[in-house]
């Protein structure tokens, strides 16, 4: 008896849960929740297999519709984040994105790339707290960086070369991550 009345539990537990999935007040939510709980540290590329940027031709404009001219980021560390404000896993890694620029601002570029309207993303920017640059495409992304799926994240070393390619949520504020940083910028 006492067997039955868990399984009971545990199918009343999933019903709930599957119907809060269905909801679409609570879908989002608990798929931010969900993502946050999965993400971990992205992983590094192996030196000998790190893809080199073909060319740093690439235009994006600010917010202020300026536009920015991605060479001027050349020899620099690089970390570019496509991302919308509809995806439940861009949300979930938004906080470790943010915690991680405000401590590197001042020495690593930072790109959060949306084909959404500027008064969307950087209306969620803004309800959030975050202080995130945000930026829209003008011209076609250089291979291979592209980012269909969201978010897709890369991290780029001085010389051109992706470090760390990223799809999927993950958790950008971990000492790992830190670390790879720090040794990006001391090179």
């Amino acid at each position: 008896m006492k067997k039955l009345f868990k399984n009971e539990w545990v199918n009343i537990i999933l019903v709930v849960i599957i119907i809060a999935m269905l909801l679409p007040q609570t879908r989002t939510p608990i798929a931010i929740v969900f993502n946050k709980l999965i993400a971990f540290s992205p992983g590094v590329t192996d030196e000998e297999e790190r893809p080199e940027i073909e060319s740093y031709n690439w235009t994006l404009e600010d917010r202020f519709k300026n536009e920015v001219d991605f060479r001027q980021f050349k020899d620099k560390v690089i970390l570019i984040n496509y991302w919308a404000t509809w995806c439940p896993p861009c949300i979930a890694e938004m906080p470790s994105l943010n915690d991680v620029y405000q401590d590197y601002k001042d020495r690593v570029v930072f790109l959060f790339i949306s084909g959404e309207e500027f008064e969307t993303s950087q209306g969620f920017m803004n309800a959030k707290g975050y202080d995130l640059p945000v930026y829209r495409m003008k011209t076609n992304y250089p291979d291979p960086l592209e980012g269909y799926k969201l978010p897709t994240s890369y991290l780029i070393d001085k010389k051109g070369r992706i470090v760390i390619k990223k799809e999927g949520a993950a958790d950008w504020n971990s000492a790992g991550f830190r670390n790879t940083l720090e040794e990006l910028l001391a090179n």
